[in-house]
């Protein structure tokens, strides 16, 4: 079991990285990041439910809602720069001037 856990859980993370290392576009790039994210708390879930461990369980309650409010705060960087008549692109928006 340890193995599957370890598989999904490597291919989730490096997947989301290969996506924010490989693209150019904002929104997958937030994906790519949110994949790393589920990565990690697989892993994190699987060892704190294994020993019972009540703290382990807590950091990923605080990673879910730390990855909440990265998704809330990217979702409505690339709402503004699509209304301001920007393109989505990492390279067009080197810097935000607002």
């Amino acid at each position: 079991m340890t193995l599957w856990v370890w598989g999904v859980s490597l291919f989730l993370f490096f997947t989301g990285l290969a996506i924010v290392v490989l693209r150019r576009q904002l929104l997958l790039m937030l994906l790519g990041l949110e994949l790393m994210i589920a990565g990690t708390n697989i892993v994190l879930v699987y060892y704190g439910g294994l020993r019972a461990d009540a703290d382990i369980l807590g950091a990923v309650l605080l990673i879910l809602a730390i990855a909440a409010g990265e998704a809330v705060v990217g979702l409505a960087l690339i709402l503004r720069a699509y209304n301001l008549g920007l393109e989505p692109d990492a390279p067009a928006l080197r810097e935000l001037k607002g």
